[in-house]
């Protein structure tokens, strides 16, 4: 086999493995609604909603402070951060705050 096939057999390769790799993300945007193992956000704009499934062990936060899922509420800010697995690996929430 010549050097230049072997070689572009490597790039070949190379690139489909990495190009099937799984990266984690983030994800910016406010809360719809929640249900049990389910959180439904909307973008920052408020658009394009999005459903995830929220298992057992996933991290959730409201303000900083350990949640449940169940604590979310409608428009509450949220980072949802999925794991190079494809899954929910943290849900942090923020409440606005009334003005007074």
């Amino acid at each position: 086999m010549s050097k230049g096939i072997l070689l572009g057999l490597l790039v070949v390769v190379a690139v489909a493995v990495l190009g099937s790799t799984a990266y984690a993300a983030d994800k910016d945007g406010f809360v719809v609604s929640v249900a049990e193992g389910k959180l439904i956000m909307s973008d920052k704009d408020g658009k394009n909603e999005q459903t995830h499934a929220i298992a057992a062990t996933t991290k959730i936060s409201l303000d900083g402070k350990a949640a449940k899922l169940a604590d979310l509420k409608k428009g509450d800010g949220v980072k949802v951060t999925v794991g190079a697995d494809g899954q929910v690996s943290a849900v942090a929430a923020t409440r606005a705050k009334a003005p007074g």
